[in-house]
């Protein structure tokens, strides 16, 4: 479900929460890494990684017939989901605004396993740890200050690209891998959970 502009619909908390009290929840779709799945979801959402489901995409349009729902932190991985599975001509999808980030805000159901930091959080330490070395070793070798200045322009890439190099790169870091998204246990649970 596509808006005129070709922006995608977002679906509201409430609204979502109606839909689930009244037993017509949609698929939910958490496109965040396994890891960040794992500290906090909405109960009966199913992970499926931003690149898994690029990857596997028309795969999965077989078993999203119905309204699907895309959820991650804020709306943005979500929305390149949406685009992803809009491509591959699957109808019905909406993106949750504000992301799991909302949803917790608004003291909503959320289902909490073992805490770790989100990958923009992460992205800022690293980001920033980066760029205060290479200043503080700039007043010894001059030359390392290039190193602050490629990382700034790599944020300023980053945020006008709405694609962050260095938030894939440490995704795949063991730390942010936490439990595999096998696609088949995914496809299989979708085609048997098929209300």
């Amino acid at each position: 479900m596509t808006t005129p502009a070709g922006t995608p619909a977002d679906i509201d908390i409430p609204t979502l929460q109606h839909l689930i009290a009244t037993g017509r929840t949609p698929r939910l779709i958490d496109v965040r890494t396994p890891a960040e799945f794992e500290t906090a979801h909405i109960p009966g959402s199913y992970n499926v990684p931003l690149d898994l489901l690029r990857e596997h995409r028309d795969e999965l349009r077989t078993h999203l017939d119905e309204q699907v729902v895309l959820v991650c932190r804020s709306g943005q991985r979500a929305t390149q989901a949406e685009q992803s599975l809009a491509g591959a001509g699957l109808p019905n999808l909406r993106v949750l605004s504000g992301g799991i980030t909302a949803w917790q805000k608004a003291q909503a159901p959320t289902t909490a396993g073992t805490p770790r930091w989100d990958l923009e959080r992460q992205v800022r330490l690293v980001a920033g740890s980066l760029v205060t070395l290479a200043v503080l070793a700039s007043t010894v070798t001059e030359p390392v200050k290039w190193i602050a200045a490629v990382i700034g322009a790599g944020l300023t890439v980053a945020a006008l690209t709405d694609t962050c190099a260095m938030g894939m790169l440490l995704a795949k870091l063991p730390y942010n891998r936490g439990p595999r998204t096998d696609l088949r246990q995914v496809v299989t649970a979708l085609a048997t959970d098929r209300r």
